[in-house]
């Protein structure tokens, strides 16, 4: 997994995203060291670097680093991208050649995503957090909608993490519908390719502060709930 680094000798820090050297340390409100490279990059593009680079086969642990970029709003359809982008670089790590095919999977993911506007999930009835899992699973097998099989993949992870997500109701949570989707893939992709992504027994959301309509005790991801 790329981590931040901290070097003792000369006292300086790594940036969190890149590793590049920082020697004024500029820090997020999660303590993260970003350098001024990175904090003048879009969300969108350091997703795309970070999930390129990374080695971690832990999707839930990539998205919650990447969320605390400086930048990342609580709720904005850059995590249409973060979903499909995560997943690809995990499952990148575990399979042969994935590395080889992750620059072309991530930029087909942000294209696709592009076309997923924010307020998706209240204004179509389908979240852009779960049609990302579809869009995952859809460039790992190559579906079109000519094809059989990855037809069904693709449609049916993106209707299986909806109707999860449906479970809490409303508001919206960009982070809950994100934390629920890559858990549904994860398990979709264990069970349809025997596939074992890395993923905790508890999520506990670092985020919920943020939120005005948090659900609290009522979301699986509140902490102690």
């Amino acid at each position: 997994m790329v981590q931040p680094y901290t070097d003792k000798k000369d006292n300086a820090s790594r940036c969190f995203y890149c590793l590049e050297k920082v020697v004024t340390t500029e820090n997020s409100v999660e303590g993260v060291t970003v350098c001024s490279s990175c904090r003048d990059k879009s969300v969108k593009e350091v997703i795309y670097d970070y999930c390129l680079a990374s080695d971690s086969i832990a999707p839930i642990e990539i998205a919650t680093h990447l969320m605390k970029f400086p930048g990342f709003k609580m709720h904005c359809p850059e995590h249409h991208f973060l979903v499909p982008a995560v997943l690809l670089s995990a499952y990148s790590n575990c399979v042969s050649n994935g590395k080889d095919k992750l620059e072309k999977w991530l930029i087909a993911a942000r294209q696709r995503s592009e076309k997923v506007p924010g307020a998706f999930c209240g204004t179509h009835g389908s979240c852009g957090a779960a049609v990302g899992t579809g869009m995952f699973i859809s460039i790992i097998t190559g579906a079109t909608p000519y094809k059989t099989g990855e037809w069904k993949l693709a449609n049916s992870i993106t209707g299986r993490s909806l109707l999860r997500m449906a479970v809490y109701g409303g508001p919206r949570c960009c982070k809950r519908v994100s934390f629920v989707a890559i858990q549904e893939a994860c398990n979709f992709l264990n069970e349809s390719f025997d596939i074992a992504l890395s993923v905790p027994e508890k999520i506990e959301c670092t985020f919920h502060t943020e939120n005005q309509e948090c659900l609290k005790n009522d979301c699986p991801f509140y902490p102690l709930s």
